[in-house]
């Protein structure tokens, strides 16, 4: 989709279908008295009256004020209403999309109700249509707006015999009704951009069936886009794997044909020192580390057959940190960051790992196996050894680790854990920002009865109670004293529904948080 601005008057805009915001209650036309606000009345960090309808002319206003005093027009959050040939407009049609209450706007809303209009639009043939923004408060809800479109504007639907090609916006036109697009707009709606193609990305790799996303293939994918947006990267394959004695991830690759790979990407911002140059000057280097699962079958302690296909989506983790990695290349952030991808199939077999065997993770820690489906905190645990090693100075994993996470949390919310509270509520703050839902479970000291071992250091888990947590603390005995974060985003990888602001499967989750982070701290 391409993204321009125009800066012609909405009276003289013309476009297929003009769209525009409407608040719930006595929001169009805006009084006087509202009319007074500024961005700094509004929270901090809203978007203010974007695509509102106050800029448009007097005559569509009265027309909208008809439909309002009708019942027809009321506002209500992601509500559509659209007009053919509006009154005193070169559109030839006027989409309304309603904000709900101006006081609960924000960032996610803001995505949605783009969302919503993008998909609405797609399905009546609509191929270009231009969007009302205002300079007021504009650059947050601008990035919104665009990352809301090009996310709605995906199809899980490429081995389609005849996919929906036909129905994709190809242009959307940001135009400030007559008034010049500042600098800020314009950086707004490229960030949005990056944002959004980054969670595409991701759902690309996620949606993938696991015949055509093995570790060969993602590590090829990695690849791929390392080398188009300048990232250096490197594979790790099982011979270096096995020689590094990563016990942990090569227990869990050796019941599968297919050979695991560790991918390892690395961002070095153009104007510091590269930090493995002597002298350089010491900054933080964040180590992102994602579950790179292509297919988990739970192993010996094999899974139950229903809903067993979803298991391709247990790599989402590592394609999480993928499309991060995409993301802040292009945004080039002042600050250093390692991604890890351990990617391997958890498969039965012959030569797999078994309930009761022991094994020695790259650590030095000793794991006995009870159950071989716990297998996505072993790829992570020599992950993060490994990550120490090149250079991280903070941790955050992100995984589709426990089941338990989606009982207490449901699909909505990512489980957010550490120990070091400092970096925990930096992510957290980045999660509000962003317009993501996390929230923060416990790592109390007395879960770690739980996963302890008669007969080895650790065991890979702690039972049913408070399992995610437990999951995670195991996770975590592998950062040992460097802060980390772990995400659990079991739930919110994928939407088993349609939403009127997105499709049905994977969801690129955690990715405007992890940008926001790392963009934050560059600044």
């Amino acid at each position: 989709m391409k993204i321009d601005f125009e800066s012609v008057a909405l009276a003289q805009c013309e476009t297929p279908v003009l769209v525009v915001a409407c608040f719930e209650s006595g929001s169009t036309p805006l009084r006087d008295s509202e009319r007074s606000r500024t961005v700094s009345d509004q929270p901090k960090g809203s978007p203010v009256s974007s695509g509102t309808v106050e800029l448009l002319p007097a005559e569509t206003r009265a027309l909208l004020e008809e439909l309002k005093a009708s019942g027809e027009l009321t506002g209500k959050a992601l509500e559509t209403t659209l007009l053919h040939r509006p009154a005193g407009l070169a559109a030839k049609k006027l989409l309304i999309v309603g904000a709900g209450k101006k006081e609960k706007v924000s960032t996610d809303l803001m995505r949605r109700l783009a969302g919503t209009a993008m998909r609405y639009l797609r399905a009546r043939g609509v191929h270009e249509l231009a969007w009302v923004v205002q300079d007021a408060g504009g650059p947050v809800a601008v990035q919104a707006v665009v990352e809301g479109a090009i996310v709605a504007d995906y199809d899980a639907d490429r081995y389609r015999t005849e996919p929906n090609f036909e129905r994709r916006i190809d242009r959307m036109a940001l135009t400030t009704g007559g008034a010049p697009s500042s600098d800020a707009l314009r950086a707004a709606a490229e960030r949005g951009r990056i944002i959004a193609e980054a969670q595409n990305f991701v759902r690309d790799l996620v949606n993938e069936p696991s015949n055509r996303m093995t570790p060969t293939i993602l590590a090829e994918q990695s690849q791929k886009m390392a080398a188009r947006f300048g990232l250096e990267c490197r594979i790790l394959d099982a011979d270096e794997i096995r020689s590094r004695k990563m016990g942990a991830l090569w227990a869990v690759a050796q019941g599968s044909d297919e050979p695991p790979k560790l991918i390892v990407l690395r961002y070095e911002p153009p104007d510091l020192p590269d930090a493995r140059q002597s002298g350089a000057p010491h900054s933080p280097v964040i180590g992102l580390v994602g579950k790179g699962v292509t297919f988990d079958t739970g192993g010996i302690s094999i899974k139950p057959a229903e809903a067993m296909h979803e298991m391709k989506t247990d790599m989402a983790g590592g394609a999480t940190m993928l499309g991060v990695m995409q993301a802040i290349a292009q945004l080039k952030p002042r600050v250093r960051v390692l991604a890890l991808v351990p990617a391997t199939e958890n498969m039965p077999s012959g030569k797999a790992y078994k309930p009761g065997d022991v094994i020695t993770s790259m650590s030095g820690k000793t794991i006995e196996i009870l159950n071989t489906d716990a297998e996505g905190r072993l790829v992570l645990a020599d992950a993060l050894t490994y990550a120490k090693e090149l250079g991280a100075t903070v941790l955050i994993d992100a995984a589709t680790l426990t089941g338990a996470v989606t009982i207490a949390l449901g699909n909505t919310t990512t489980g957010v854990f550490g120990w070091n509270k400092e970096w925990v509520d930096k992510v957290l703050k980045s999660a509000e920002a962003a317009g993501e839902r996390m929230w923060p479970l416990p790592v109390d000291e007395e879960y770690r009865e739980l996963y302890k071992s008669t007969i080895a250091d650790l065991a890979n888990t702690g039972g049913r109670y408070a399992g995610a947590s437990t999951a995670a603390m195991f996770v975590g005995e592998f950062a040992g004293d460097t802060p980390w974060v772990h995400l659990d985003i079991a739930g919110t990888r994928w939407s088993n529904e349609e939403k009127p602001y997105r499709a049905k499967g994977p969801t690129g989750h955690g990715v405007p948080t992890l940008v926001h982070l790392l963009t934050s701290l560059g600044n």
